[in-house]
């Protein structure tokens, strides 16, 4: 992979001196383009900044390295090791960080997220389920130093969710979510069987970017609005009051459903944000289906019904049907740990853009 990026950042080489070409020319000077170009022009002088030091760094160890192989005085020997060591390690975050710069841009990666969790087949276990991947997003948010808010819920006696929505806050939370939509499915002994037998249950997962009012229209007279009571586990009202909002976009048909906020202004206005991301998604899909080579080069669809990931609790493993990526690092996955399989999926959604260089 480190020679296909070093022949795309020769190609964005070649971009940038395009574009100081047109930044130069009077007509672009004077025109509504310029600050776009301009914004193109600073961000590919970061990334080729960033690969002259890439260059630099591989020059310096490979001089480092034959230095080793020549010296005799052992003090120098550890000198030059430990030199080595910090420039391999500066050399991996350098690569990653070019790695992600690479990428085509996406400008709703660096938006909230809207999850929203679902129990699936496996009845009680699915929503014991859902409440742990509830936990693993909010550890996981805990890590990032992003922020999470239940906008909607519907827990279960037993301390699962039937449903749960929730938005995570912080820059670019979407961009490291997105790959978390679709079907998840795990393997082991519920705690409501006796016998010890292994079951399988599912939980379906999506992940929204969280729109604003500019983004997505919505007008007054396409909302249909309905009020009433909360409720919780067993059917118990849990206010006498309607606090509860129900929003029915009339046009495409969409429902959302919120009631865990005390006052039904609350409500509403966290149902009008699920709202927002799945009217987005909406079009998204629409927009994804005239582009068909770019949804080819997608790692998975996104699709809520495909079956992305098994979580197997006998073997503490967990695979990622994706890109048939397996871990046996279940337990710190469940603890927040996510970039075990993020990482992976990212590697390989770049290793795919980097495909199309010959």
């Amino acid at each position: 992979m480190l020679e296909k990026i070093l022949r795309v950042l020769e190609e964005k080489e070649r971009e940038l001196k395009r574009l100081e070409d047109r930044l130069g020319d009077p007509e672009i000077a004077g025109s509504p383009r310029f600050a776009e170009l301009s914004r193109r022009y600073a961000k590919l002088s970061e990334l080729l900044r960033k690969g002259e030091e890439l260059r630099k760094l591989m020059r310096d160890l490979e001089e480092e390295r034959e230095f080793l192989e020549s010296a005799e005085d052992e003090g120098l020997k550890a000198e030059l090791r430990e030199e080595i060591r910090k420039g391999e390690e500066r050399l991996e975050e350098l690569l990653s960080e070019i790695k992600r710069d690479l990428l085509p841009e996406r400008p709703e990666d660096q938006r909230n997220a809207i999850v929203e969790i679902r129990a699936g087949a496996g009845g009680e276990e699915s929503a014991l389920f859902a409440a742990d991947l509830f936990r693993m997003y909010s550890r996981y948010a805990e890590r990032k130093g992003w922020k999470v808010k239940v906008l909607d819920s519907h827990p279960t006696d037993l301390g699962g969710y039937k449903q749960i929505t929730f938005v995570v806050e912080g820059k670019g939370a979407y961009g490291r979510l997105r790959y978390e939509s679709g079907v998840h499915r795990v393997q082991r002994v519920p705690v409501t069987e006796s016998s010890g037998r292994i079951h399988t249950s599912t939980a379906t997962v999506a992940v929204l970017p969280e729109m604003e009012e500019v983004d997505v229209e919505i007008r007054p007279e396409d909302l249909k609005i309905e009020t009433f009571r909360a409720g919780g586990p067993g059917g118990q009202h849990m206010q006498k009051n309607e606090t509860a909002v129900r929003i029915t976009h009339i046009p495409t048909g969409i429902t959302v459903a919120c009631q865990d906020e005390r006052s039904q202004y609350q409500n509403k206005v966290q149902a009008l944000r699920i709202l927002r991301a799945r009217l987005w998604e909406l079009e998204e899909r629409k927009r994804q289906k005239e582009l068909q080579e770019t949804r080819r080069r997608q790692i998975g669809t996104g699709d809520r019904s495909e079956k992305i990931r098994t979580y197997n609790f006998p073997q503490n493993r967990v695979t990622d049907h994706r890109i048939n990526f397996t871990t046996y690092k279940l337990q710190e996955i469940l603890d927040g740990d996510l970039d075990i399989l993020t990482d992976p999926l990212f590697e390989a959604e770049l290793e795919q853009e980097l495909s199309r260089v010959g």
